[in-house]
């Protein structure tokens, strides 16, 4: 039996990303300033993510094998049975990296608690050692979060944790044809997104409140999604019936495109991450397969 693996997940830091752009550290602080902000407070957060990897990978075992993936590697990256995987940072690279997992548990590790709200990532880094040897010995307590899958009838398949959204890829008007149940039209709008109980707490909580929904926001390990159609326009082709609801097993969203071009499928904010879904294409939005094994405190 081999040992486990610590797989340690991180992003790119806000300090990285800006000292990246100006090439060193005096002309990314001068760029700043001329715009009364500070590199301090950027600095100061990526020192906490960079303590806090060293913490966690110093606290593992010295047996176990190790390993570091940026998010922009995810894709790249073989992940193994008998991972543990840390996700260092903020909630959002919880929701990047589901989707290349295959019921490994996560740690979602919080290096700085006073910037991140810690809904994915709620572990203070202290606690993250005795998490994870308790991970690695299946004794961890785990929250199963659903994930949705937007699959398009060529076999194409995009999985998400947060939603989907199903649009077109600029600011024009998205046309396409909708069908929940038994109810069917052809819309123009601003697109549409489908969110699991995971994202009911974002995005599609926010056009929950705005439209004041009677909808009932799914629990995040619920077999069950939500769609909204964003701004959807009235007019002798198009309907503005079907704006809302609840998606489960026996009842998936089947949307086709109408779009001569730009029409796309993303997930969880990544426009880069996408799906053409080009006119006649058809795509069908459900619960996923699989599911996020997000470790909990007892």
């Amino acid at each position: 039996m081999s040992t486990p693996r610590l797989v340690l997940a991180t992003r790119p830091t806000a300090f990285e990303r800006v000292l990246a752009r100006h090439g060193t550290l005096g002309q990314a602080r001068f760029f700043l300033s001329q715009r009364g902000q500070s590199l301090d407070d950027l600095q100061r957060r990526h020192l906490e993510q960079e303590q806090a990897v060293v913490s966690i990978d110093n606290a593992a075992p010295r047996d176990w094998r190790r390993a570091r993936v940026g998010r922009a590697e995810f894709d790249r990256f073989l992940f193994q049975d008998d991972d543990v995987v840390v996700a260092v940072g903020q909630d959002g690279l919880v929701a990047n990296l589901a989707k290349y997992l295959h019921g490994q548990p996560v740690i979602g590790a919080n290096p700085s608690p006073d910037w991140f709200d810690g809904v994915l990532v709620p572990h203070p880094i202290a606690a993250v050692p005795d998490l994870v040897r308790a991970a690695a010995a299946g004794r961890a307590a785990c929250e199963e979060r659903t994930l949705l899958a937007a699959e398009l009838d060529d076999g194409q398949r995009l999985l998400a944790l947060n939603e989907v959204f199903v649009g077109h890829g600029s600011h024009q008007s998205a046309r396409y044809r909708i069908r929940f149940g038994e109810r069917e039209e052809r819309q123009s709008s601003s697109g549409l997104i489908v969110a699991t109980g995971t994202g009911a707490s974002g995005w599609a909580r926010s056009i929950h409140a705005m439209r004041h929904s009677q909808l009932s926001l799914p629990a995040p390990d619920q077999r069950q999604l939500l769609f909204f159609v964003r701004e959807p326009f009235p007019s002798r082709a198009t309907g503005t019936e079907v704006q809302e609801g609840l998606v489960a097993d026996a009842a998936p969203l089947q949307v086709t495109s109408e779009m001569d071009e730009g029409g796309v499928l993303f997930g969880d904010g990544i426009e880069t991450d996408r799906l053409e879904f080009a006119f006649g294409a058809r795509v069908q939005v459900g619960c996923a397969d699989r599911v996020l094994r997000l470790v909990r405190a007892k």
